[in-house]
């Protein structure tokens, strides 16, 4: 394989080149070649270096929607402090609610859609915990997906029993305000593709070597939290 074709733009390099832009902008502000006004009035470029770090990820990662919002909201706001164009973000914290909505009603699709398709119930496993709490488990020899909600509330999901027959198997994950504990066998790797916001997935697993039994967790969590452990 060629050099150039096997260059790909990562979340570092993004992270490298906007470090060096910032210098040398402060750099010529402070020689006197240019004037860069107040440098708080850069902060937005945070915004839209974790933006675009999330953007240049492999198609397929949850994070690359958000990371596009955060880019555009980050654009707007730096326009605003150089008085380049008027923008109020508290004009459009609404968007929250339908952001929440819309991927409350799009997980919900997809079990209807699952349902239907006639992946079965047994080896999928479903939980809403709405300020409160749920505790699940699942021992089918061919578990296959699961749907969390945790919105002011925990859901604690025991996996322990179950085993897969085919791999990958899916939890989608909605934690706002919550928490989700999900407790896995140790033969199993995990891979973490969701997107915190204000919150985090932990993934306390064993990494066995040459698994074929692999679990994807993908979701959101805003300002909770989500567990992985064996």
């Amino acid at each position: 394989m060629n050099e150039r074709s096997a260059f790909r733009l990562t979340p570092q390099m993004i992270l490298g080149a906007s470090v060096i832009v910032l210098g040398v902008i402060f750099l010529l502000d402070n020689l006197g070649y240019i004037y860069a006004g107040d440098y708080w009035d850069f902060w937005p470029a945070i915004l839209i270096i974790f933006g675009l770090s999330k953007i240049v990820q492999p198609r397929g990662s949850s994070g690359r929607i958000a990371g596009a919002v955060f880019t555009i909201i980050g654009v707007a706001l730096l326009l605003d402090n150089l008085r380049i164009i008027y923008f109020d973000i508290w004009d459009y914290w609404p968007l929250l609610l339908v952001f929440i909505g819309a991927s409350l009603v799009w997980r919900a699709w997809e079990v209807s859609r699952n349902m239907a398709t006639g992946n079965g119930v047994e080896g999928n496993i479903y939980a809403a915990a709405i300020l409160g709490g749920v505790k699940r488990s699942n021992s089918s020899p061919d578990f296959r997906r699961g749907e969390l909600t945790a919105i002011m509330g925990g859901c604690e999901i025991d996996l322990r029993q179950a085993s897969m027959q085919n791999s990958p198997a899916v939890i989608n994950i909605f934690a706002f305000w919550g928490g989700v504990d999900i407790k896995v066998p140790n033969d199993w790797s995990v891979d973490v593709q969701g997107m915190p916001i204000l919150g985090g997935f932990d993934d306390k697993t064993f990494h066995p070597q040459n698994s074929t039994k692999r679990l994807l967790i993908k979701g959101h969590a805003i300002m909770g939290g989500v567990e992985i452990v064996n």
